[in-house]
């Protein structure tokens, strides 16, 4: 295995030290590493994986020297457009060193969210004539693969892709302590399932935030059918809860958001609150960090979420950081017309041993389909 350390050491040795991007739980002791190790200008943790490109561009055309941008395989589909419209040869060739989690690699169990994207990273990067190596996880091999890819971007100033499989990295913990007397988000999660009725709508956002759903449906009476788990398309959950809302106007529709998934497509709220629709109710869980990748800090705690909710044309919005503060406003929140916003703060973590769904994603569709005609919890 690789440590960060070395890893960042030997791009250090090239004069990269400029690093954006999106957290992956397999990159996550690099990510750890960079956040305790470079200055708040030189790691930005982008919106998504699109915007990180075009700030790595930016970084290029202000410096001249070569930026690394880390995803998730599954960003990839994010950062089609500025690769192939802004860096590519073909337009402006800008030099890029990616550095991508490859989950879901073929002969390897992972999550089905991951699955095809695994069989088709390679083939992705191809399609694009984006040039690629597997990250050796022999500590001896490193030196000569970064010199290769390095090579390669200052003769051709093209983008290069390091492939990163699981395990190839040694673990490395950032210097974080979470001493936070905030709610815990599953405790949120538990007293919002509680208040909801039969017929009311779960659409939950990818991550943890579901796995946590999940488990509390099994604790009060295994049933699941009421929820839509969202397992990948980080940041879609509220399009999906829209794309029922317009549509079954006689239920209400809870979409239960997270900060870093919300902020990856923030625009998306504009269309919320511009078509209005009076059973739409927006629940952000606000802990201010990437949770289930690593804890990586969002910006979302230091900004204004329901101001931006306003004047995104929701109705009423709430902020609530406390169970006290919850419970005063919770039923108000529930009883008004949409869209209403209500933002949740939470310490960031999870229990260890929180489980993942034992339905597939297409068993949970068609309960979840079979629900929304019933028009009630059977």
């Amino acid at each position: 295995m690789i440590s960060a350390k070395n890893f960042i050491e030997e791009l250090h040795s090239h004069d990269i030290k400029f690093y954006t991007g999106v957290p992956d739980s397999l990159l996550k002791s690099i990510c750890a590493y960079i956040s305790d190790n470079s200055e708040s200008d030189n790691n930005i943790i982008a919106a998504n994986e699109g915007a990180a490109i075009a700030i790595a561009a930016g970084y290029n055309l202000a410096t001249e020297k070569i930026p690394l941008v880390y995803m998730q395989n599954s960003g990839i589909g994010n950062a089609i457009n500025p690769l192939l419209s802004l860096v590519d040869y073909d337009v402006y060739n800008i030099p890029i060193l990616m550095l991508i989690g490859w989950r879901g690699e073929p002969g390897f169990k992972d999550e089905p969210q991951h699955v095809k994207q695994g069989e088709i990273t390679l083939e992705l990067l191809d399609t694009m004539k984006i040039k690629y190596e597997i990250l050796p996880q022999d500590p001896a091999l490193l030196k000569k693969c970064i010199n290769n890819s390095v090579s390669y971007i200052k003769k051709t100033n093209r983008p290069f892709a390091l492939v990163v499989k699981k395990n190839t990295f040694s673990k490395y913990s950032a210097n974080r302590e979470n001493k936070s007397n905030l709610m815990k988000r599953e405790d949120v999660l538990e007293y919002i399932v509680s208040q909801l009725s039969k017929d009311d709508i779960i659409v939950s956002t990818t991550g943890k935030t579901s796995r946590e759903i999940f488990e509390i449906r099994e604790k009060f009476d295994n049933s699941h059918e009421q929820d839509f788990l969202t397992v990948g398309s980080m940041g879609h959950a509220n399009q999906i809860a829209l794309g029922i809302a317009i549509q079954k106007k006689d239920r209400n529709i809870y979409c239960i958001d997270g900060d870093g998934a919300m902020i990856m497509h923030t625009g998306s709220l504009g269309i919320i609150g511009d078509l209005s629709p009076e059973n739409f109710k927006h629940i952000l869980i606000n802990n201010g960090a990437h949770d289930s990748v690593g804890g990586q800090k969002t910006i979302a705690q230091n900004i204004d979420m329901c101001s931006i909710a306003k004047d995104f044309n929701y109705k009423k919005t709430y902020k609530v950081k406390s169970k006290s503060e919850l419970k005063n406003v919770f039923d108000e929140f529930k009883n008004s017309k949409g869209p209403v916003f209500l933002e949740i703060i939470v310490k960031k973590g999870a229990r260890k041993e929180l489980g993942r769904p034992n339905i597939s994603p297409k068993e949970n569709k068609k309960a979840f389909i079979k629900f929304l005609k019933n028009g009630t919890k059977s």
